[in-house]
């Protein structure tokens, strides 16, 4: 096949950093796999290589735009993108948030899928109307179904099947090569090796309420293992909040608060138990990761974490310190084949909804992008 017959798709990302890279690489991933060449336009950040390579797009773009670009009426983006519109030709636009759909929208006349990786993203009546515009040409995708459902709230009149779920793929494969042996990711984050350990990754915020995990810990501690410990990777605003309380509870030398640790989703074989207790979770990226690491889940049952864990794990309601204890007690009391069976559950999870194949056979029976294909 010659270039010029080639199938181009243009992907427009606000930037790179966390999970937007992720998705970055998951859609280019997706669109790759049925012939089509992706160009990626990040709107801001530097030129990076690292950033190129890791996208798995054909083509890489950087705008380099300032926050100051991107306020307002964003009309030096959209002047730009309309540049690279005009020297390349497209069949459609994958955009993720809601200012790359806005720009994409505006700054070509290509159909777009707009993908959406938090809540709230059309609480502004403002935005619910730009897109009401357009909805002719966009459809929206949400990256679990309670984003789904707090987009279709925002969106009543909308048809079902322009409002969908893709869950974010997992690259499970990859990651489980990477993936550091229990002692040595125990010994680089300077943990026993005989610890029983109840692992939590995520920022020290109120949106996290890590500091329930350290209520129901304490509650917990008399009937776990004699040298359990509760290990938190992260930093933040609660860092401060969350020491004082660990005192207050009479657990200091049990709680282990270990700061940002470079690349911590390859230390998750450390822990015997992850546990999460945030209250806004869109995507549940860090409970996927502890599923490929095969530790036991525990999570509070909100935001998309019944999605991910229900079936496969332990949920207990949002808040409630006994409740997560009693988790942790049950936790601490498997054996090795209730262990093996909650691994298989959570492979077969990992399988049915989030592996790379799973994501990819779900993108194109959504009929948006059914749609898409007949067109081009």
């Amino acid at each position: 096949m010659t270039r010029s017959t080639e199938r181009h798709v243009l992907q427009i990302c606000q930037g790179y950093d966390g999970l937007l890279l992720e998705g970055a690489r998951q859609y280019a991933g997706v669109l790759v796999g049925r012939g089509y060449r992706v160009t990626t336009v990040f709107l801001t950040g530097a030129a990076d290589a690292r950033v190129a390579a890791d996208c798995e797009s054909d083509e890489v773009l950087f705008m380099a735009c300032s926050d100051e670009a991107l306020a307002g009426l964003k009309r030096g983006a959209i002047a730009e993108l309309r540049k690279i519109v005009a020297a390349r030709t497209f069949a459609f636009c994958v955009a993720h948030q809601f200012a790359p759909i806005y720009i994409a929208l505006l700054g070509t006349s290509l159909r777009v899928i707009g993908v959406h990786h938090a809540f709230g993203a059309y609480q502004r009546r403002s935005r619910r109307l730009f897109v009401q515009l357009f909805r002719k040409r966009v459809g929206l995708l949400g990256v679990s179904d309670v984003v789904r459902d707090d987009i279709r709230r925002c969106l009543p009149g909308w048809a079902p099947e322009r409002i969908a779920t893709l869950y974010t793929r997992m690259n499970t494969f990859t990651l489980q090569e990477q993936l550091l042996p229990a002692a040595e990711a125990r010994q680089a984050l300077g943990l026993a090796p005989d610890a029983w350990i109840v692992g939590n990754v995520g920022r020290l915020h109120p949106d996290k309420d890590q500091a329930i995990l350290l209520r129901g810990f304490a509650l917990a501690l008399a009937k776990l293992p004699e040298r359990a410990l509760l290990v938190i990777i992260g930093s933040g605003e609660q860092e401060r909040h969350l020491k004082d309380l660990a005192v207050e509870l009479g657990i200091a030398e049990r709680v282990r608060l270990l700061g940002q640790v470079p690349q911590a989703r390859l230390h998750f074989k450390a822990f015997d138990v992850f546990a999460s207790s945030s209250t806004n979770e869109p995507s549940g990226m860090v409970l996927l990761e502890a599923m490929v690491a095969n530790v036991p889940l525990l999570a509070a049952a909100c935001g998309s974490a019944p999605e991910i864990v229900e079936g496969a794990g332990i949920l207990f309601p949002q808040g409630d310190a006994e409740r997560l204890a009693q988790g942790l007690e049950h936790m601490a009391t498997m054996d090795r084949y209730q262990r093996a069976e909650y691994q298989m559950l959570m492979a077969e999870r990992l399988e049915a909804r989030f592996c790379e194949r799973a994501v990819r056979r779900a993108f194109w029976r959504l009929p948006m992008a059914s749609a898409l294909t007949a067109q081009t």
